[in-house]
């Protein structure tokens, strides 16, 4: 069982998604279904059928958050020694050297990661290029769509 990185506020997000599914969740799913069994024949009872569907992804994402959590390595960027070095857990500034494009990224887990919200897996391409860098290093990453080249403007431990 390969431990996984994740940094302690990706950890504490999928605590509150598991209390949610187990105590919200779960037993509406439950009610739903006693209450489509209540219609009748459940051959044909869409409804029924619906909810136990539901019931089975509820469950298996409880399964995998429980999995997640016990390969859990919490790393705590805060409390590392860092000195401008992109580590997993740290946030980068960046500035695109072709279009001038000033962006950041928070280095995370495979489970917290999420371009929308700037937060890019550490084995990504992107994130396999900046971890090990400094503050001030010039960086190129070849991405899906080409090669990139970077700045590393600042790098934050927050």
């Amino acid at each position: 069982m390969d431990k996984e990185p994740i940094t302690l506020n990706g950890l504490n997000k999928l605590k509150e998604e598991l209390v949610f599914l187990k105590e919200k969740k779960r037993p509406e799913i439950v009610a739903a279904i006693a209450e489509a069994r209540s219609h009748g024949d459940l051959k044909e009872n869409a409804e029924y059928h619906a909810a136990k569907e539901e019931q089975s992804h509820n469950e298996g994402r409880i399964t995998q958050i429980n999995d997640i959590i016990a390969r859990a390595n919490v790393i705590d960027v805060t409390k590392l020694n860092n000195e401008g070095k992109v580590i997993f857990g740290s946030t980068v500034y960046l500035e695109d050297l072709d279009t001038g494009e000033k962006i950041n990224y928070k280095i995370v887990g495979r489970d917290e990661a999420d371009l929308k919200q700037k937060l890019i897996f550490f084995q990504s391409p992107i994130g396999k290029g900046l971890i090990g860098k400094n503050k001030s290093d010039l960086v190129e990453i070849n991405t899906p769509s080409g090669a990139k080249n970077f700045e590393i403007k600042n790098v934050e431990y927050i």
